[in-house]
């Protein structure tokens, strides 16, 4: 049951060019505030989003290795319609963690951030945020429309996390190679090409996912030992896209192709000539899709 009374809300960050640019002689305006609000999870755990934006609420999920300032680079487009609730994954940012860790658990706090906001809500998760936003939605009847970015699930004869690569990073992180461990995440797991990586690197969230690396090898086996039940979701009637990058790794293609024929009222779109990461490489192609099935009938 979520605590009402947990919510809580503080200055979180400045989601504007000037954030980046402390040179910047930009008037920070009100809509450049983004909120920090806090709810308590099924199992007491607290998990924090951030506030932002104007409109029906949208809640955001994001993957592994990241935190809610994966979505910087689509949030102007779409904090002009919609409220954003961009969640921090338990074990990063503002949210806190539980000893024990428990994929069941995610589920249970994008529920708990879902319910938090009063009535319906779009939901959009990324990768591993997409599993867990679409298991969510078997928790809650207050999501509106559901968005899935190449979720995170491993399918019959399609191995997304190998062994070795789990294995490679949990000895990167013992030796305190946590930059290594993310860059190593997106090259082998996301499957990005090193251009995409240093890119990546160069951006101010590089180190919110460094920060967030030892939470990466849990996930990653959380997914190796999750299991797709279809009839699990035979009554879910939530509206969702399917979003696919056509250059995507073909696990994640089949694991989107494979949720898209469980779900009873579902979509897919793909981008061609992008992958895993289209929310940097293709953004406006990313909210174009997105906006246009939010706002469509």
């Amino acid at each position: 049951m979520v605590c009402m009374d947990s919510v809580k809300a503080y200055i979180c960050g400045i989601i504007s060019v000037a954030r980046d640019n402390s040179s910047s002689s930009k008037r920070v305006r009100k809509e450049d505030v983004m909120l920090q609000e806090s709810v308590t999870s099924k199992d007491g755990t607290p998990i924090a989003y951030c506030r932002s934006g104007d409109g029906p609420p949208l809640v955001l999920v994001h993957g592994t290795a990241a935190d809610h300032g994966r979505w910087r680079p689509v949030l102007p487009a779409i904090e002009e319609r919609f409220t954003v609730c961009a969640v921090d994954r338990r074990g990063r940012g503002g949210s806190g963690d539980s000893g024990d860790y428990a994929i069941e658990r995610e589920f249970e706090d994008v529920a708990a951030v879902v319910d938090s906001l009063g009535g319906p809500a779009n939901l959009l998760g990324h990768s591993y945020g997409a599993l867990c936003a679409l298991e969510a939605a078997l928790l809650t009847r207050n999501v509106r429309k559901l968005v899935l970015y190449d979720p995170g699930i491993e399918v019959a004869g399609e191995e997304i996390y190998p062994h070795e690569v789990i294995e490679q990073l949990e000895a990167l992180l013992g030796k305190g190679d946590r930059d290594g461990v993310v860059a190593t995440t997106m090259r082998e797991v996301a499957g990005l090409p090193p251009e995409t990586v240093e890119y990546m690197r160069a951006q101010p969230v590089w180190q919110a996912r460094v920060a967030a690396a030892h939470t990466i090898p849990r996930e990653l086996r959380a997914v190796k030992a999750y299991r797709l039940n279809a009839e699990r979701f035979g009554a879910l009637g939530v509206p969702t896209l399917m979003l696919s990058g056509g250059d995507s790794p073909t696990a994640l293609r089949k694991a989107g192709e494979a949720v898209d024929e469980t779900l009873p009222n579902s979509r897919i779109v793909v981008m061609p000539g992008h992958g895993h990461a289209a929310m940097d490489t293709a953004t406006d192609l990313f909210t174009t899709e997105v906006l246009r099935f939010l706002e469509g009938p």
